[in-house]
């Protein structure tokens, strides 16, 4: 038995909570709004822009403004949670996420969106890891915990693309401001919920003292990497403030990880990410969501500019890329994760998806859905769902009590991250190959109508250019797995009653969450 479970004596003894499958409700609800919001104010924005009278170069700060907040505040959120106390982090970052959206909905000026959607992302922060958190410390039988992830998995990786189909119908069919004020039904029934039926564990609270140094190198740090990932987008790679916002961002995490090995009480304890399986399971995710955005950003664009889609028939062409993830993470993931060591499920997940971002470099014009896209978005969901659920679980499992909050937020500032990289670099290389593409043939087009499919061509092109950057991500994903990940199957540390028949593979410590 390991130090930490002998530490801990009294959790091994306590049964599991009787609401915890309730519970899990209210968790998967407040984990789809947030979901939800990432792509479901995409579809409107086109439509605030104009209605706000929102500038050209201003208007990526609707989503900026967002993912600069919650990109920037995730590990110090995660902390709040390990503070407070998961429950109470999680209902108060509920309502105030709601209470955000409808600033965003009632805003009368384009500075008034801005604030909302970085409001947005401020309570998002807090309430991201503390649901995360909330599923990891109630949730420790083996086979209740996969079924558990395996739901929160395929919420996690399918409701972006659900998103996008909310985001058309409440677009075309009512206004733009629909897509903040449905939040807020889906925030005060999960927040009602979670506190009448949430009963977190005792005793798994970190009552140290705030570590001030390292919630500002780190939000100052994560913030400065994902706007200069944001900036390359819209004004290129050589451009000063993206290469000095690089520069500061680098010695800003390097001065928290130095900071975070000599205080007492740090803000990210460096045994949560030095551990091979929790550092392998972050590392892959990032590389993967990186993949998985661009995907989202180019199959967007392919379906409404080239092949004529509205937003509503763009959302539901999605939709197999849902079943499929659903599929992977709770009849794959969720049956295999006990039998199996998580690097045997997350590996071939991620070459699956690779297997599915392969035919999508197929694309032409005049592509079939059903038998180009429509195969690809199987395999792609297919193969996320499969590797999500394990690697949500095995980011969180042997982690103290204490740093549960902090694990948690680890998972998802590696997908921020990961989305913010993915789409300001595979943005940047379709654009140079459709620039490159259009340049060589344009001189061939001896009328207007050949000039616009010359462009169209070129469009096309850029995106399979970039989606044969994001296989190579995901074949790389698997290969870190492979390298990095070599825990047992991810059940086999959760224990409800006593530590009996755990397996030496296992290089997690052994706790009972």
């Amino acid at each position: 038995m390991s130090e930490t479970a002998r530490s801990a004596p009294g959790a091994l003894e306590k049964a599991p909570d009787s609401n915890r499958w309730k519970a899990l409700v209210f968790i998967a609800l407040a984990q789809l709004m947030v979901v939800l919001d990432a792509t479901i104010v995409n579809i409107a924005l086109p439509s605030a822009q104009q209605d706000l009278g929102i500038s050209d170069g201003n208007k990526q700060w609707v989503i900026t403004a967002y993912a600069l907040a919650f990109g920037g505040l995730l590990l110090f959120g995660g902390r709040i949670a390990d503070l407070w106390g998961r429950k109470r982090a999680f209902v108060i970052g509920l309502i105030g996420f709601a209470g955000a959206s409808a600033l965003g909905g009632a805003a009368t000026t384009g500075a008034m969106m801005f604030g909302a959607r970085a409001l947005q992302g401020v309570f998002g922060a807090m309430l991201a890891p503390a649901a995360l958190s909330l599923l990891a410390v109630m949730f420790t039988d083996a086979k209740e915990r996969a079924k558990a992830f395996g739901i929160y998995g395929a919420i996690a990786g399918g409701g972006g693309a659900v998103g996008f189909i909310l985001g058309g119908v409440l677009t075309e069919y009512l206004d733009w401001r629909w897509t903040f004020f449905v939040n807020i039904p889906f925030a005060i029934v999960a927040a009602l919920g979670a506190y009448f039926v949430i009963r977190e564990p005792e005793g798994g609270r970190n009552r140290n003292p705030l570590d001030i140094p390292g919630v500002l190198l780190s939000t100052l740090g994560l913030v400065s990497l994902v706007y200069g990932f944001t900036r390359a987008e819209s004004d290129g790679w050589g451009d000063s403030l993206t290469v000095g916002l690089f520069v500061a961002s680098a010695l800003l995490l390097l001065a928290f990880a130095v900071t975070e090995s000599k205080v007492k009480a740090p803000l990210l304890p460096l045994r949560v990410v030095t551990d091979r399986n929790r550092g392998g399971v972050y590392l892959s995710l990032g590389i993967a969501i990186i993949a998985m955005f661009g995907t989202f950003l180019f199959l967007t664009y392919y379906l409404q500019v080239i092949k004529g889609f509205s937003p509503i028939e763009t959302g539901f062409a999605f939709l197999p890329m849902v079943a499929g993830m659903m599929i992977g993470s709770t009849q794959i993931g969720t049956r295999l994760m006990t039998r199996v060591p998580a690097r045997t499920l997350m590996g071939p997940g991620f070459l699956v998806a690779a297997a599915g971002m392969l035919l999508m470099t197929q694309l032409e014009i005049g592509s079939s859905y059903a038998s180009t896209i429509l195969p690809a978005m199987l395999l792609l969901g297919l193969g996320m769902g499969t590797a999500f659920m394990p690697a949500m679980s095995l980011a969180t499992l042997g982690v103290e009590p204490r740093d549960a909050g902090v694990a948690s937020a680890m998972v998802n500032t590696s997908q921020q991250v990961g989305g913010a990289i993915g789409t300001a670099l595979l943005n940047t290389i379709a654009a140079s190959a459709t620039t490159a593409y259009i340049k060589d043939h344009i001189a061939t087009a001896t009328s207007k109508q050949q000039a616009q499919l010359v462009q169209m061509q070129g469009a096309v092109h850029g995106y399979t250019n970039a989606i044969w950057f994001a296989v190579g991500m995901l074949v790389l994903a698997a290969l870190i797995v492979v390298t990095f990940v070599n825990a047992g199957r991810p059940g086999a540390t959760a224990v409800s009653g006593a530590v009996e028949g755990v397996e030496d593979e296992v290089a997690v410590p052994v706790v009972v969450h």
